[in-house]
């Protein structure tokens, strides 16, 4: 009898299991990159930002610190101002189908040369980097591909594979299995070759969103270099005036 009664109880627990695992205990990886975008993508948004640039150099480490405010609407609208003693005055503003900057220097508005978006002002990171506020979710397929310790905690491991033409055809992420932060991701170049590694430091709760505020970019063709990205004072959604986003604010 007594034998029976484990039987039953192993039989219940391998049934609970199962159904457990049919019923979405496991999210599906397009929930997952769904779950990213409706995090990180937003309709405005308004900061301060600090960028720290560390790069090893034949005399050292070199360090520069970079600040800034920014605001941005959608994925078409931007406008970043410089407020660093070195850089202060150096602008650029995104409209639909144009990016221009301003140097104080020049005293002129000009078109944004390809090389600056690269290494945006000395940075691992380029310009679309910062700027990136389009759906993961509309370019890219995702599946699973496993899981993995990250920071001593459990993540699942997506693999997104562009729908068109794409900057970064391939991306690898790590998602937190317990509170769904993007915690990693790795960029791949047409070629395959690893490019860009992010390694999310910090967030804070905005408007009920667990928004990343803290990040490590590595830039892997920069050779032993890394951009620490830091943003304060963050607002989302909140209307911003056109007058933010016209040319003639370049030259105030």
């Amino acid at each position: 009898m007594k034998n029976k009664v484990l039987l039953v109880l192993c039989l219940i627990t391998i049934s609970g299991s199962f159904l457990y695992s049919q019923t979405g205990a496991s999210p599906t990886a397009t929930e997952l990159l769904a779950h990213v975008d409706n995090n990180q993508i937003f309709q405005t948004i308004q900061y301060e930002a600090e960028m720290i640039i560390e790069q090893e150099t034949r005399r050292g480490l070199r360090r520069d610190v970079k600040t800034m405010i920014a605001w941005a609407r959608g994925s078409t609208d931007s406008f970043i101002e410089f407020t660093n003693r070195e850089d202060r005055g150096v602008k650029y503003l995104q409209t639909a189908g144009s990016l221009r900057y301003f140097h104080p220097d020049n005293e002129r508005v000009l078109p944004v040369p390809a090389h600056m978006l690269r290494e945006w002002m000395g940075s691992d990171l380029s310009f679309e980097d910062v700027q990136d506020n389009e759906s993961l979710s509309a370019r890219y397929t995702p599946s699973l591909a496993g899981t993995e310790v990250i920071n001593g905690r459990p993540a699942w491991i997506l693999q997104l594979t562009a729908r068109g033409t794409e900057t970064y055809p391939t991306r690898r992420l790590w998602i937190d299995q317990e509170n769904r932060d993007l915690v990693r991701y790795e960029l791949f170049a047409l070629s395959g070759a690893k490019v860009q590694e992010y390694n999310l430091l910090r967030v804070e709760v905005i408007d009920g969103r667990r928004f990343p505020v803290e990040m490590e970019i590595r830039n892997l063709q920069r050779g032993d270099s890394r951009t620490v990205f830091i943003m304060r004072n963050v607002v989302l959604n909140r209307p911003i005036a056109d007058s933010v986003f016209h040319v003639d604010n370049l030259l105030r």
